[in-house]
């Protein structure tokens, strides 16, 4: 069996032109990075905005677990395979983080036949654009260290400075630091630490960002932290955007790649969905919608955390509506839900498959809250067996919806002809009547509350004091308009990740707050989600190295 790195070495690419001009961007509007990714320009982005958009399809999956669910698989796949049908697509990723890459998963620019390539570019350093925006982020704190060292003319306290740096690397080592340590030219001593860079607020900025002016002036409504009197300090009062946004100016510019049968890809930012809120760019789904028939996009994690923060977030500020959602899942993943153990998964068992599929099933309800039809992926792997396969269906029948199996990762486009026809009639049928979950006017904590108790079937939420304290001053100060970006961990519905299946009856712990102003929503972090992951115990950077022939090994 082929690594997904052979495959994908081995694949015929397309010279990038050659995929722009299956959407008719002309050669000049591309910017090269090498012969087979550009960036489209930022000028003949905007001249696009008057054109009607196609048809939009969101990948979403149930919660995650060790086994796998294939959601990018899927994704490019169905895209793949919409092109076969004759349905003109392009497919909607985020850029691969390189703490993943070297922690657990080794790569995410889907598997098999089902690839986007260059895989080994797209899952590094790409373009540059994560590490335009880690430079940015921690520009803006070199700014507030610089501005409080020459004048603090604003008396910006330093106990309450709140904006952290970050890198894109798993280093729990930085996760809470000491810095300004060595004297009076060093600056002042000040607690701090570091998030990685997809947790950073300037991801989030960067992926909800219409344009570049909008970008500049979200940049400067970023709060730093306070005054003694309680004042909120913003990025503007250092007089930080302006270089910030020149950082960012060439990365603000969608990508554009291919996937392993030449169809176009657009891979742009990558905020994850359990500490952010885990979709790519509003530029680049916006770029897609305009020279596509239909786009297919996908959000992170389970239907939990990325497709609700597709919802609620990203829908909300951009003005998407979609017309369709396919919920992933596996008959190992539901197994596990069931309560198979992991060494078990290649044994047929139906019936922890059937009490797993209280997973899927609460995802179904979940994502039928939006208003959006939904089809079933069933991402089927060579130890799945028939009855396994008929008890999800017919499970997914019971609830109005359609499970379809997949085989995109043996065979391409070809293995997700039957989900592509489904998805295709669906969005071009009337059904969508896209809502959101809860109006901009109900209060920070009610908002939390409704996912907690809507999406994660939780009895209610609990704060301590202080925090109750902190919703009441968001609201008091203008922002209770703003939707919530819940973090939580990605394994379970509930704040424990060994609580599988579909619990109810438990409650959702609210440990912390932090308001981005800038991307307008309050990040509500929830049970012992970190902001700054760690490495596993075997890191998947141990088994990557560069080969006798110059070609990097190890990514999967």
């Amino acid at each position: 069996m082929k690594a997904d790195i052979e495959i994908a070495r081995e694949a015929t690419l397309q010279p990038i032109a050659e995929i722009g001009a299956k959407l008719g961007i002309p050669a000049d509007q591309l910017v090269h990075y090498g012969s087979t990714k550009a960036k489209v320009n930022l000028e003949y982005v905007r001249g696009l905005q008057d054109r009607p958009e196609g048809k939009l399809v969101l990948v979403t999956a149930i919660s995650p677990t060790p086994a796998g669910e294939g959601k990018t698989t899927v994704a490019i796949g169905l895209a793949d395979a919409m092109n076969q049908i004759g349905a003109q697509t392009s497919v909607c990723l985020r850029e691969p983080s390189l703490g993943p890459c070297f922690g657990l998963k080794g790569g995410a620019a889907g598997g098999g036949r089902a690839q986007v390539v260059p895989m080994e570019d797209i899952n590094l350093h790409f373009t540059g654009d994560m590490h335009a925006i880690g430079a940015a982020h921690n520009l803006l704190a070199a700014m507030i260290d610089n501005y409080v060292h020459w004048n603090n003319e604003i008396r910006l306290d330093l106990r309450r400075v709140t904006w952290r740096r970050v890198v894109d690397i798993n280093d729990r080592q930085l996760r809470q630091v000491v810095t300004g340590i060595g004297g009076p030219a060093n600056g002042f001593p000040m607690e701090g630490g570091f998030d990685i860079t997809v947790a950073s607020e300037v991801m989030a900025i960067f992926c909800l960002s219409r344009n570049l002016q909008d970008l500049q002036e979200r940049l400067g409504r970023i709060v730093i932290g306070y005054t003694r009197d309680g004042a909120a300090v913003t990025a503007s009062e250092v007089q930080a955007p302006g270089a910030m946004t020149a950082l960012l100016k060439d990365a603000l510019a969608p990508n554009l790649v291919q996937t392993l049968e030449n169809n176009p890809a657009f891979i742009h930012g990558g905020p994850f969905a359990n500490i952010a809120h885990g979709c790519n760019s509003v530029i680049a789904t916006r770029t897609a919608l305009k020279l596509s028939d239909y786009v297919v996009t996908e959000a992170g994690f389970g239907a939990d955390l990325g497709a609700e923060k597709f919802f609620n977030i990203k829908c909300r500020k951009s003005g998407l509506r979609p017309d369709v959602a396919v919920i992933v899942a596996t008959v190992r993943a539901l197994k596990m839900h069931g309560g198979a153990a992991r060494t078990e998964l290649t044994r047929e068992d139906v019936d922890a498959v059937r009490r797993g599929l209280e997973n899927l099933g609460r995802h179904i309800r979940n994502t039928g809250q939006y208003g959006v039809p939904i089809a079933v992926a069933i991402n089927h792997f060579e130890t799945d067996t028939q009855a396994e396969i008929d008890v999800i269906r017919a499970y997914a029948e019971q609830r109005g919806v359609t499970a379809h199996v997949c085989t995109q990762w043996a065979e391409g486009g070809a293995g997700a002809v039957d989900l592509a026809r489904a998805v295709k009639a669906l969005a071009d049928s009337p059904h969508a009547q896209f809502r959101t979950l809860y109006e901009d006017d109900l209060s920070l904590w009610e908002k939390a509350r409704v996912v907690a108790r809507s999406v994660y079937g939780a009895d209610d939420i609990d704060a301590d004091k202080a925090i109750h304290k902190q919703f009441e001053q968001y609201q008091e100060a203008g922002y209770g308009h703003f939707p919530v970006c819940m973090a939580k961990t990605q394994y379970s519905f509930s704040t424990d990740p060994g609580l599988l299946g579909a619990p109810s009856n438990h409650r959702v712990k609210v440990r912390e707050l932090a308001l981005a102003a800038g991307a307008e929503f309050l990040v509500v972090i929830c049970g012992d989600v970190m902001r700054m992951p760690g490495l596993p115990r075997v890191p998947a950077a141990n088994s990557i190295f560069v080969n006798g022939q110059g070609q990097i090994e190890g990514l999967f």
